[in-house]
This record gives structure tokens, C-alpha cells and sequence, in this order.
């Protein structure tokens, strides 16, 4: 019992089996890391494997020869120990060891013979088992983009968002094999279909007040006839999402219902359905969204007067809380259409609200509500307008109400309109939208584009077959081009002027810098506006701005006329600056007139009186003259200001006139220091002195003979007058003998 006892756990055979399971499971996992190697790296560690291998089995079979011949040829005590160990150990003991070095030697013999099966696989047959599995995963991928092709359909039903997620590469994989198919084929119909989902989806996401009328070209660009399920399911979806936008909403379906009155009656009609369904189970975001939605279609004009009616009279026949505050808030909206097109049923919601004011069985909160809107009312809606001015896209005559719609009838709102469904003539119909698209917005604008003019050809319609006044308009504003309103490219400008004159360290690198500016035409005024803005900011003159304006001038023709309106625009409205800002505005023109970058032609504008100037105009004049002074000196300038061909320019600088402007000119002249241009004018001065005094002494002269030709006509006069007094007389004796004659009346006293 010893003996077994002292067997058992001297047992190798489970051993080995794990390190057999063991190699096995290695040797997996070092096939599965070749899968993932490169081709050379693999074929190299093969061929060394092979190389290995072989040496492997030698060196095992050396090892397996060792122990016996080590028995044979060792030493005399290593076989002394072993044969006196035998001869020592029982039969039974010898027979174990016997059976133990069999199985040892048996083992080893298996996993060299395992080891060499192994590498007896050549390199080409596992590099050949690879390019099948490859062409294998190939063919299996292949397989399965094809059963995506046809379940594609399928697959965009499945979710509540349309359709499981496909990666775009893969989409438009998946839609360039569909392509390849048949047009007439179902895979092809369902791709498009998809496309067109979400091209409503987006386009509808996108629409607001100052897009509204690109969106409308861009959805009747689609296929709305076949999405028009889609497209008024997209439109409720959002409205109901952002309220907001509600009237932004029904000013889009009243420009598409112009032209296909059928999407907009498919609308209305399930926000019918949609209002019976919510009022039945009592749901009030279901029931604001879809009033509010009709009140805005109504006054689009696309619905017609039944409907608003019956909806109000259902809201106030049983009034409760919730509904009086829903026929409140429709009230609101469609309150200032409803009054135009409908006074008698108008006055008649306004009594029902007034008599539910009256029995007060409503909660406080919904009884303001009333009382507002009739405040609201009195106001005339003024701040509830039916159509905002910026949505009032559609002209009156070219809108089509639906007046059949009615909460009475039973409507079918055409649910299949929202899913797929396979067209037997699907290529026919898409070729009928596009001559329906063509009709109404025209040929693309691309054919526009290659001619280079937007003002003729593809661009304009024809009256019959226009989308109305905002399609065409945003055709035409497509065609045209882009202006921008924010004056964001102006700003740009003068912040890059601006840098760059500050940036500079003098006026040859600013006028070089400037230069280089690529300005479009038009924009040079600005150029000159800055610097001189640039030059007023300054606490003193500095001159680099007047030497970068005289070489512009000087360099071309536009910016010395440009300059030369700056000149008379800032002596006109030169009482807005302030005396720093005057100061350098005069000294600035002052070295455009020296350096003659300015013709002296501009000083007509200055006319020196009392009349015309201020206090402002006047330290202008003198700081520019006395600048000029300073830069020609006295002489120079005197005998510039003198020459004879320029002087119809400098008369209202020197006026000859009048005395007393001429006199104003000269004590201006001669207070600021330049009496010496002011010879002229006292000469002048003086002979109009002259010229008054010999005037005053002529006068007596003057008189005498006016009185002695005065009694000469006294003379003639006197002879006239008597041979008329002769005849007064004898026509004044007649008529006293006629009135002896006759007897005297009495006069009549007034009261």
C-alpha cells in the first residue's frame, strides 16, 4: 500500500498531454499573428522556420540518444552507482523504471515525429491558404454590399429616423452600383427616394424669413409632386418643434400652393386630422400647434372661411379653461384676417367671448385672457398683424383657397403619400416634373453663368409661366450678383489702411505699402477718406499724410479730383470740428495747395464776408494762408494770388464789389498778419472813395438841370391845362343848369 501510495503522484503521462494542448494553442495564436504581418515578414520567418526545424530534430534526436549513451560510455562510477542501485532495488522497483524510461523515450519520439510533420509545410502552401481566405473575404464582402443594395429600401423603413446609419463612403458606394442598375428598377426607386427625404428634410430645417424665397427655388428644383407626403409631414414635424417659426411655415406652403394647390390641401387636411385627433383625446400642444398652424394658412389665404369658424364655435360651445385659452390664442392670430374677410362672424366670436366673460365660470387667469383681446381689439390688432410685411410674398389673385375643407368631413390624408411604393412608370413622371420645374422656375441658371449676363436670357420668364413675384425673385437674385449690405468689406478696408499707415516708419513706405493694396473701382475714395481721417485724429500735424496724399494725387488723376471734393466738402461742414481737428485739416490742404497736388481753381468756394462765413470758416482761412505764407513766403504768395488769369477764382477771397465787403476782406487780412495781400483791394477801396465823392459833388449839378427841365414842362403843362379848364367849364355850366332843373333828392341816413 506504501508502494501505490508512493507511485501516484510520480505520474508524467497528464503532463505531457497539457504541453501537447499547450503547443497546439501557441501554435495557433502564431498563425493568427502571421495573418497580421506583412507577406515578406511572414515568408522570412517561414524560411527560418524551415531552416530550424530541421536542426531542431537533429539536436532533439541527439538528445534523446544521450542518456543511453551515456550509460555506454561513461565512467566506472556513474555505471558502478547504477548497477549497484539496481542490483540493490527490488524486481518490482526495476520493472517501474523500466516502464518509466519507455514512456519517456516514447513521448520523445512523438513530439520530435509532431515537430517534424509541422515543418514539413512549405511556405508557398500557407502563403496559397492566405490569398484564398483574402479572396475569400472579398467575395463574402461583395456578397454582402449586394444584399445592402437590394434591403436598402428595407433597411430605411426600419428606424424611427428613417433608416439604420450607413457611413457616407459606403452610401455612395451603395448609390453608384445602384446607378449602374436600372432606372425602372426598385433599388434605384428607393435610393432616390431616400435622397429625396432628406433633401425635404433638410431644406425645410433650413427655411427662415431671410432665406425663404432661395428655399423656395430649391424645393421645386425636387421632386415635391412624389415627396409632397414627405414634404408636409417634414413641415409639421417642424412647426411643432419651433413654433416660432409657424408663420414662416405658412408662408412657404402659400408660395407652393400658387403653383400646386394639391400640397396645400394635403396639408390642411391632416392638420384636420391632427386638430380632431388631439381635441378627441384631449391633448392641448396638440391642439395649440395645429390652430396655430390653420390661423397662419388662413391668412396666407390658403385655407379658406369655413374652417376657422367651425374650429371657434367647437372651442366656445362647451368653454373650459383649456379651450377658451386655445380660442384666445386663434383668436389672436387670424383676428385681424377674419374681421376683414368675415365682420358678421367676427362680431359674433367676440359675443360668445363676451358672454363667457359675463358668467365667470372660467378660472381668473383664462378671464384676463379675454379681457386682452378685447384691449387687443380696440387696438385694431396692431401688434397682432395677420401677414408680417417681410412674408407677404403672394399676391392676392394668384392664391388658391381651399373653402371645401371642413371639420365635418371625413378626410383622407393619404399616409401611404409617407412611405415607398414601387412606380411601374417612375422614369415618364420624373420626365413630367421636369417639364412642370421648367415651366415654373426656368431652365437652370447655369446656362446663365456661361453667357456672363444676368440681366437677359435663361435668367427671366415669361409672365405665364413666372412662380409668382417671389420665385422670380429669388431667380433673379440668384443670377445677380451678391451685394453686401453690412458693409463688412468697407470696414476691412479701413482697418487695413489704418494698419498700414501705422506700421510704416515713413510716408515712401506707407505711399509704397498703399500702392500694392489691389482696391476695386469705386474704392479709392475711400483711400482718401481715411487718410484725411487718419491726419484729423491726430493731436498735431503730422505731414506724413499730406506727403502720401500729394503723391497719390500726383500719381493719378482720381485721387486729386477725389481730394479736391474732400477740399470744398470740409470747408462746407467745417463748423462740425473742433479747432485740433480744423487745424489739421487746413494745414493738410495747405501742403496740397503748396505742393500744387491741388489746382488752385477750389478757392472759388471761399467767399469772404460777413455773410458767408462763421467763426469756424474764418480760422480756417486764416490758419491755410498763413500756412501758405509760411511755405512760398509774402512775395511769392502775393504774386500768385495776383496772377491775371486766375483771378475770376479768387473773388470771393478778394471781393471788389461791394466797399463794405471789401473792407471786411481787408481788416481780415490785416488782423492775421497779411495785410500785404490785401494792396489791391485799398486801391480799389480808395478809387470807389474817389469815384462816390465826384458823384456827391455832381449831384447839385445834376439837380439844377433837373429843375430847369422841370419848368419848362411846368410851362407847357400850364397852356395845356387851360385850354382843358375852358372846357371844363362850359361842360360845368351845362350840367348846373341840369341840375336847377331837376329836384334835390334826399340822402339817406344809415342806421
Amino acid at each position: 500500500m506504501s508502494d501505490s501510495g508512493s507511485r501516484s503522484p510520480s505520474r508524467s503521462p497528464p503532463r505531457r498531454r497539457r504541453s501537447r494542448s499547450d503547443s497546439r494553442d501557441a501554435r495557433r495564436e502564431e498563425v493568427q499573428r502571421d495573418e497580421m504581418r506583412p507577406r515578406a515578414e511572414i515568408d522570412e520567418r517561414e524560411d527560418r522556420r524551415d531552416r530550424n526545424g530541421k536542426s531542431g530534430t537533429e539536436g532533439k534526436k541527439s538528445r534523446s540518444r544521450s542518456p543511453s549513451e551515456e550509460d555506454r560510455r561513461g565512467g566506472k562510477t556513474r555505471s558502478r552507482r547504477s548497477r549497484s542501485r539496481s542490483e540493490s532495488a527490488s524486481p518490482e522497483r526495476r520493472g517501474r523504471n523500466k516502464r518509466k524510461r519507455r514512456s519517456r523515450s516514447s513521448s520523445r519520439s512523438a513530439s520530435s515525429d509532431s515537430s517534424s510533420s509541422r515543418s514539413r509545410r512549405s511556405s508557398r502552401d500557407r502563403r496559397r491558404d492566405k490569398h484564398r481566405k483574402k479572396d475569400a473575404a472579398k467575395e463574402k464582402e461583395q456578397e454582402m454590399m449586394k444584399q445592402q443594395v437590394e434591403q436598402l429600401g428595407m433597411l430605411s423603413a426600419g428606424g424611427r429616423a428613417g433608416g439604420v446609419y450607413i457611413p457616407p463612403h459606403k452610401l455612395r458606394m451603395l448609390q453608384a452600383q445602384a446607378q449602374q442598375q436600372d432606372r425602372a428598377s426598385e433599388q434605384y426607386q428607393r435610393l432616390t427616394w431616400e435622397a429625396l427625404r432628406k433633401s425635404l428634410n433638410g431644406l425645410i430645417n433650413k427655411v427662415s424669413t431671410g432665406n425663404i424665397t432661395n428655399i423656395v427655388f430649391d424645393l421645386f428644383k425636387e421632386n415635391i409632386i412624389r415627396g409632397r407626403g414627405l414634404l408636409c409631414r417634414s413641415v409639421m414635424k417642424s412647426q411643432q418643434a419651433s413654433m416660432a417659426f409657424t408663420s414662416v411655415y405658412a408662408a412657404l406652403i402659400a408660395i407652393i400652393n400658387t403653383k400646386m394647390p394639391e400640397i396645400g390641401e394635403l396639408l390642411l387636411k391632416r392638420l384636420v386630422d391632427l386638430f380632431k385627433k388631439s381635441w378627441r383625446r384631449s391633448n392641448k400642444a396638440g391642439l395649440l400647434s395645429s390652430v396655430r398652424f390653420i390661423a397662419h394658412l388662413f391668412n396666407q389665404q390658403v385655407c379658406g372661411i369655413i374652417l376657422p369658424l367651425e374650429i371657434l364655435a367647437l372651442l366656445l360651445e362647451h368653454p373650459t379653461d383649456d379651450s377658451v385659452e386655445i380660442g384666445v390664442s386663434f383668436m389672436l392670430e387670424v383676428g385681424q384676417a377674419l374681421q376683414q374677410r368675415s365682420p358678421q362672424g367676427f362680431n359674433d366670436v367676440f359675443e360668445r367671448f363676451r358672454a363667457i366673460l359675463h358668467e365667470g365660470e372660467i378660472d381668473k387667469r383664462v378671464q384676463y385672457m379675454i379681457e386682452n383681446l378685447f384691449a387687443v381689439r380696440k387696438g385694431n390688432f396692431a401688434n397682432h398683424p395677420s401677414v408680417p410685411s417681410n412674408l407677404d410674398l403672394v399676391e392676392e389673385e394668384d392664391q388658391i383657397p381651399h373653402e371645401s375643407i371642413s371639420l365635418d368631413d371625413d378626410m383622407d390624408i393619404e399616409e401611404h403619400l409617407n412611405i415607398f411604393q414601387l412606380d411601374p412608370d417612375f422614369a415618364e413622371n420624373e420626365a413630367k416634373y421636369e417639364e412642370i420645374k421648367r415651366s415654373i422656375i426656368g431652365d437652370d441658371d447655369e446656362q446663365g453663368g456661361e453667357e456672363g449676363d444676368g440681366e437677359q436670357g435663361d435668367g427671366e420668364l415669361d409672365e405665364d409661366n413666372q412662380a409668382g413675384t417671389v420665385v422670380s425673385s429669388a431667380s433673379a437674385a440668384n443670377n445677380s450678383a451678391i451685394e453686401d449690405m453690412t458693409q463688412t468689406d468697407l470696414v476691412n478696408l479701413k482697418r487695413s489702411i489704418y494698419l498700414t499707415i501705422m506700421s510704416s516708419l515713413d510716408f515712401e513706405e506707407v505711399g509704397h505699402k498703399l500702392m500694392k493694396m489691389q482696391l476695386r473701382e469705386g474704392q479709392e475714395q475711400h483711400m482718401a477718406r481715411m487718410l484725411l481721417e487718419c491726419c484729423t485724429q491726430e493731436r498735431t500735424f503730422i505731414r506724413t499724410y499730406a506727403l502720401v496724399a500729394q503723391r497719390f494725387s500726383m500719381l493719378k488723376k482720381v485721387y486729386q479730383d477725389l481730394f479736391g471734393e474732400l477740399f470744398v466738402e470740409s470747408f462746407q461742414t467745417i463748423h462740425r470740428y473742433d479747432t485740433n481737428k480744423l487745424r489739421n485739416i487746413a494745414n493738410f490742404f495747405s501742403h496740397m495747395f503748396y505742393t500744387d497736388a491741388l489746382p488752385w481753381t477750389l478757392f472759388e468756394v471761399i467767399k469772404l464776408n460777413e455773410r458767408d462765413t462763421t467763426s469756424s470758416s474764418r480760422i480756417f482761412i486764416k490758419i491755410l494762408f498763413q500756412d501758405l505764407a509760411q511755405s512760398f513766403g509774402y512775395p511769392k504768395l502775393a504774386a500768385r494770388l495776383k496772377d491775371p488769369d486766375m483771378q475770376e477764382f479768387y473773388e470771393g477771397i478778394f471781393p471788389r464789389d461791394n466797399p463794405r465787403d471789401t473792407r471786411f476782406a481787408i481788416n481780415f487780412f490785416t488782423a492775421i498778419g497779411l495785410g500785404v495781400l490785401t494792396e489791391d483791394m485799398r486801391v480799389w477801396l480808395a478809387e470807389a472813395a474817389k469815384r462816390a465823392a465826384e458823384k456827391a459833388a455832381l449831384a447839385p449839378l445834376e439837380e439844377s438841370s433837373s429843375s430847369s427841365s422841370s419848368s419848362s414842362s411846368l410851362s407847357s403843362s400850364s397852356d395845356s391845362s387851360d385850354s382843358s379848364d375852358s372846357d371844363s367849364d362850359s361842360s360845368s355850366s351845362s350840367s348846373s343848369s341840369d341840375s336847377e332843373s331837376e329836384p334835390p333828392k334826399k340822402r339817406s341816413r344809415r342806421h
